[in-house]
């Protein structure tokens, strides 16, 4: 089966995470060690397009597995989605002798790998990205660090929150989805917490738990605001406005993709980095690497990209139960 697949590619595209180079790592050193070349594809389908394309050997690979970020740089492509785009793409693979590319990212990455896998290049997806909002993986590449960093960040705004007797909101990213403000709200204690898939914009409640709370003698308020809601800074201002506590608003923001992955993100990314050059020897095509019920497995991308994930109902009401 290894002589159907000569040589590979990897790619990170869309928003950076920690732990794609421990995948990126994963790639090139499995690849080497089954007997295949392993080309690097710089800035995504950006760098594809351009053909910043690069021969890759273990020592390129050395001392990168505890680097957040990525070595090969990322960029997002809107041209991408075009038909034609993609076509050259794909020809362009054929041009540099590649037949197959992993490529570590989100879900308008896999569309690009999936497009690829169309034009007849052989493609895995690898699931990098720190809002764990990829339907078919429990796990995603990155997800780990950052609610590590911005929990980290959390315990220290709540120390002076507390010392001033205020209310503090503290936003989190997650543009649609609200994972790293759940775990956060319930990693950090806070009394409220704002995700895009349950939030009401109701802003009194907020005001009568913040009142109520100081009423039973609490000093300081924490709300986790997902990015998907924002308006913190203005929030904050009604807020302060409506009870009289002094209250100030904190955008976490680009931190919490940067840092030294965790060994979590380092073992799985290296796991799953490492699964996708085996299934690409094995002829397979269009798939994507995930963790399900504590193994890795690989699903086709159309199904992937049809899944929905939702918050856990119940775990946003123990969340509630909680903060009482």
């Amino acid at each position: 089966m290894a002589g159907k697949i000569k040589t590979i590619a990897v790619l990170t595209s869309g928003g950076d995470a920690p732990g794609m180079n421990a995948a990126i790592r994963a790639v090139v050193r499995t690849a080497l060690a089954r007997g295949l070349k392993v080309k690097g594809i710089k800035k995504g389908y950006a760098g594809l397009l351009n053909e910043e394309i690069i021969d890759m050997q273990a020592k390129d690979v050395s001392d990168i597995i505890q680097r957040g970020g990525t070595i090969l740089g990322t960029a997002r492509c809107l041209e991408f989605k075009q038909p034609e785009v993609q076509a050259r793409g794909a020809e362009i693979c054929r041009k540099h002798g590649i037949d197959g590319i992993v490529v570590i990212g989100g879900d308008g990455s896999y569309r690009g790998a999936q497009a690829l896998s169309r034009n007849g290049i052989n493609t895995i997806g690898l699931p990098g990205t720190i809002d764990l909002d990829i339907s078919c993986t429990d796990y995603t590449i990155g997800f780990d660090t950052a609610v590590n960093t911005a929990m980290e960040a959390i315990d220290k705004v709540k120390d002076t929150s507390s010392s001033h007797e205020r209310c503090s909101i503290i936003e989190v990213m997650g543009r649609g989805a609200g994972y790293i403000a759940l775990w956060c709200g319930i990693a950090n204690g806070a009394e409220d917490i704002l995700i895009p898939e349950k939030y009401d914009f109701n802003e009194q409640n907020i005001i009568n738990n913040i009142i109520d709370n100081r009423k039973k003698g609490k000093t300081h308020h924490i709300i986790i605001n997902a990015e998907g809601v924002g308006h913190s800074q203005s929030m904050a201002k009604r807020i302060e406005a409506a009870t009289g506590i002094e209250t100030r608003a904190t955008i976490l923001g680009y931190m919490q993709r940067g840092g030294n992955p965790t060994a979590t993100d380092r073992y799985y990314a290296s796991i799953m980095g490492a699964k996708a050059v085996d299934i690409l020897i094995e002829g397979k095509t269009n798939r994507v690497v995930g963790h399900q019920h504590g193994e890795f497995v690989d699903i086709d991308i159309e199904e992937a990209l049809n899944m929905n994930k939702a918050i856990d109902d119940y775990e946003f009401e123990v969340s509630k139960l909680l903060s009482v």
